[in-house]
């Protein structure tokens, strides 16, 4: 079975599907429509400061996804979205997590997981395993060669997530930075 794997030059400048600059349409009185919606009615759920955190943390997310995504495939042909998997699974007590709670960590669909969990145990880099106590459901256990993979490109990886995202801020900012997200409510 072969992987599609996206050469990092398929990526072009940030963009964020149906997020465009709201700001001029916040200001203009005779705005006009974006994909048929008032750009007035748009900016009118947002005050100004909200609008602006939204549309900054939207882009700052997908540029900074895009560019660990084109970095880990070309240093380890690694996508990004794999090798969350494997890194949770090492978070994970006995490297293992059942396949809800690893589609939860990796916020992914119950079919997407299955997908992705079939693509790495292809590759031997995850096995599915049943669970003993429910004949329904089944672990993704890191193996050995998951495990191995994962330290491979977590060095690369990991300084490029100091590159891309946190040389942004200071250490005091860092650290406000976490607790605002952790403040942030829960989204189940």
């Amino acid at each position: 079975m072969e992987r599609q794997i996206h050469s990092p030059e398929t990526y072009g400048p940030p963009s964020v599907t149906g997020v465009t600059d709201l700001r001029p349409i916040a200001s203009a009185a005779d705005a006009t429509a974006v994909e048929g919606v008032p750009g007035a009615l748009l900016a009118s759920y947002l005050d100004p400061a909200e609008l602006r955190v939204w549309q900054a943390f939207l882009t700052r997310h997908a540029l900074v996804a895009r560019r660990l995504e084109a970095d880990l495939v070309t240093r380890s042909d690694l996508p990004l979205a794999e090798y969350d998997v494997l890194f949770q699974l090492s978070l994970s007590e006995g490297l293992r997590l059942r396949m809800n709670e690893l589609a939860d960590r990796v916020l992914l669909s119950r079919a997407g997981i299955t997908r992705l969990v079939d693509r790495l145990s292809a590759d031997g880099l995850v096995a599915r395993v049943k669970c003993a106590s429910d004949a329904r459901g089944y672990f993704a256990l890191l193996t050995a060669g998951g495990l191995a993979r994962l330290q491979d490109a977590a060095p690369g990886h990991m300084a490029a997530v100091r590159r891309f995202f946190l040389e942004s801020f200071t250490a005091p900012e860092l650290e406000t930075l976490a607790e605002l997200l952790e403040r942030s409510q829960p989204l189940d």
